[in-house]
């Protein structure tokens, strides 16, 4: 069997490690791996040095042919049997779906038709579910819309952030994959159509997307809620895939920070008594105790991370404004 996997980030890298090791060709020790498919590398920070995906690492380490763009597939003798994909982060063209015999078997972290699209995680988080999952589907054109090979359901625990759930739900992920597998290339499998009346759809998240306004902020710390209702850009529902809308209130908000971890980080504004103007608030950490907020970690704009018990002692007089 002949392998190429899709994928970029370091958190899919159990699933690739488990291919490596799971299905090794009869009568060697190569690997049926014969090709990573991953982003190029990005220039990264004030000197813009190149810097190469964590699985562009990974193939390199394990002398894997690396190829950056999918399209390039197309020009080598490779032949794959499968595509195995986690987080690639580029849509796949049709041309290259039909280039596998046996297709490209997506991991999305969600229980497929909720929460479609580049933010899955975060969407389950921000919106206060208790449970998430993982769907394996066979791609087609449209995103995350093939047809169900797998799915299995997992608890969101108490403090999860985006950073913790996809770490976990991708190393479940990779087990059920590797039982799987086999049998799919078998056809004991039967693929299960999405029903796309219950689709749900969610975005890829900028930094001004992490702004919670401050007398959100102010009242969660009091343990108040708010009437009024807060639009969550990033997740689309309906037909007209309008903003989710949650309300604001300690929980929600304790939700919302989890979600932002690790980035870009939950922030709002504030003003303290050594400052005039409103400046940045990141607010990286944070619980509840009761019914309030309690914020555990901070960085005002332009200083070091620290955390709110610090930063009352060395701005006793804060404004959330």
């Amino acid at each position: 069997m002949k392998i190429v996997f899709f994928g970029t980030p370091e958190y899919v890298q159990p699933v690739v490690e488990m291919l490596h090791k799971t299905f090794k060709p009869s009568g060697d020790n190569k690997s049926s791996i014969v090709a990573v498919v991953t982003q190029s590398p990005k220039p990264v920070g004030r000197k813009k040095i190149l810097s190469h995906s964590p699985i562009d690492k990974w193939a390199h380490n394990k002398n894997i042919q690396i190829i950056n763009k999918s399209d390039k597939l197309l020009e080598s003798e490779l032949k794959p049997d499968i595509g195995i994909l986690a987080s690639f982060g580029e849509i796949i063209p049709k041309e290259i779906l039909n280039y596998f015999p046996h297709g490209i078997l997506n991991i999305h972290p969600s229980l497929l038709p909720k929460y479609r699209g580049a933010s899955p995680v975060r969407a389950a988080i921000a919106t206060g579910e208790t449970e998430t999952g993982v769907t394996i589907i066979k791609l087609d054109e449209k995103l995350d819309h093939g047809k169900i090979i797998s799915q299995f359901k997992a608890e969101i625990e108490k403090g999860d952030t985006t950073k913790t759930l996809r770490e976990r739900l991708f190393i479940q992920a990779a087990e059920v994959l590797g039982t799987l597998i086999g049998p799919y290339l078998e056809g004991k499998v039967k693929p299960k159509m999405q029903d796309e009346k219950k689709a749900t759809f969610t975005t890829l998240v900028t930094r001004k997307e992490g702004f919670i306004k401050p007398k959100y902020i102010q009242d969660a710390l009091n343990g108040k809620s708010f009437t009024d209702k807060w639009d969550i850009p990033f997740i689309k529902v309906g037909p007209k895939k309008d903003n989710f809308k949650v309300t604001p209130s300690p929980k929600s908000i304790d939700c919302f920070i989890r979600a932002m971890h690790p980035w870009p980080i939950a922030w709002t504004t504030v003003k303290t008594s050594s400052n005039k103007e409103s400046r940045r608030l990141k607010i990286s950490e944070a619980h509840l105790s009761g019914k309030k907020l309690i914020l555990d970690e901070v960085q005002l704009e332009g200083k070091n991370p620290v955390s709110w018990k610090q930063f009352e002692e060395g701005y006793p007089t804060v404004i959330f404004l």
